[in-house]
């Protein structure tokens, strides 16, 4: 068996090791604001509830290990002591992971992601409409548990509204845990599917991703693509330029497009894109949607 003392191992290993053998985790979307009233939305994985009278729920914004600097969620709430818990299901988790690039202080992740604000009843932060259960919460307390990269702090957080999406509860009116369709987060890029076990999610580290607000309107907006489409087109450094669609559209539209009525092309090339995104060829898909808006 290896064995492993945690003050004789780097950080980074010591981190993993934790991360694969502790899971599966749930995840906390967390929406803050900060002294101006600008938002911010990051995924947290340390984080559970830990209380029912009163409702209480902990998360923890570590400090990174790389370089000891804090997440602007750990300063948001020193400075507005309010949070939204959104909790995280396959429907949204590819824009909750594009939620976590670690973008300026100041750019509003909710437009980078694609998810919708909505306003909250007792507090300022904004809710996630497509997550399907949002918690309104005070924050009570932070405790730093170091000063080193890697130390956590624990935002303990009281739960004063509770809101549930009625799609997700059953006759009793209780949340039907097939509805809700929970991730979890593993080590490395896997995540759990509580319904149907693991996948695995790219995670936005060295790179920014363009963000779904850069993505053209006709795409954005499609009857097609889902927000987790959205999710992984938007997580890419760049698009595919004019000179590569125009290749593209060369060598391979009129053949993809042959016998499509040009009332149907644009559903079909959203079709096709979206079966290269599950089979994760996202340049591919981004190619074959650019081609019919250029």
């Amino acid at each position: 068996m290896l064995s492993i003392n945690p003050s004789e191992t780097e950080v980074s290993k010591l981190h993993g090791y934790l991360l694969s053998a502790v899971g599966p985790r749930p995840i906390a979307l967390v929406s803050t604001v900060d002294a101006e009233g600008r938002r911010n939305l990051s995924p947290f994985s340390f984080f559970n509830v830990f209380s029912a009278n009163p409702p209480i729920a902990i998360f923890s914004p570590a400090r990174r290990g790389r370089d000891n600097t804090v997440k602007h969620t750990y300063e948001n709430v020193k400075e507005v002591a309010e949070v939204v818990i959104n909790v995280v299901n396959f429907d949204i988790v590819q824009q909750v992971s594009l939620s976590s690039t670690e973008y300026d202080k100041g750019v509003d992740e909710f437009i980078k992601s694609g998810l919708t604000p909505i306003e909250s009843i007792k507090i300022k932060p904004a809710r996630v409409q497509e997550s399907p259960v949002q918690l309104e919460c005070i924050v009570k307390d932070v405790v730093e548990l170091g000063t080193k990269g890697g130390a956590g702090n624990l935002v303990i957080c009281e739960v004063i509204m509770i809101h549930v999406d009625e799609s997700i509860l059953d006759s009793n009116n209780r949340i039907n845990q097939h509805k809700i369709d929970l991730v979890g987060r593993m080590g490395g890029n896997w995540y759990t599917r509580s319904v149907k076990g693991l996948f695995e999610v790219e995670k936005p580290l060295e790179n920014k991703g363009i963000g779904v607000d850069n993505i053209p309107d006709s795409i954005r907006f499609s009857e097609i693509l889902s927000g987790n489409d959205l999710g992984i087109l938007g997580n890419v450094n760049e698009m595919p330029s004019a000179n590569e669609v125009e290749s593209y559209r060369k060598e391979h539209f009129e053949t993809l497009t042959n016998n499509i009525a040009k009332n149907d092309l644009k559903s079909f090339l959203h079709l096709e894109a979206k079966k290269k995104l599950s089979a994760g060829e996202v340049m591919e898909a981004w190619k074959i949607l650019l081609s019919g808006i250029i």
